[in-house]
């Protein structure tokens, strides 16, 4: 085990806490104001993306549920000519369930 160890140390010596920014000469502050301000604009930019997204999401279920219904629709065929009087109410008969 002890030899297995001592191989450790020249890898564990390459990862000094002072190599992660926490040194005593930046005082824990690691890449300074700069480190600081990037990291700040990086959670916004990421909370701003999410928020945007559940937003969207929550958008596009409304825009499909809020067109026409199919009795508007077939309404609308009718007044269009496209449809005769029999095959309006036959329509309107399978989609009101009658």
């Amino acid at each position: 085990m002890d030899v297995f160890l001592s191989s450790l140390y020249p890898v564990l010596d390459q990862f000094r806490w002072r190599d992660w920014g926490a040194s005593p000469d930046t005082m824990g502050w690691g890449m300074g104001w700069a480190g600081l301000i990037f990291m700040l604009v990086f959670w916004i930019v990421v909370i701003a993306g999410v928020v945007l997204l559940v937003k969207w999401t929550a958008s596009y279920g409304q825009r499909r549920r809020g067109g026409e219904s199919a009795l508007e629709i077939l309404k609308k065929r009718y007044a269009r000519g496209e449809i005769d009087k029999k095959e309006f109410e036959e329509k309107r008969k399978d989609i009101l369930g009658q």
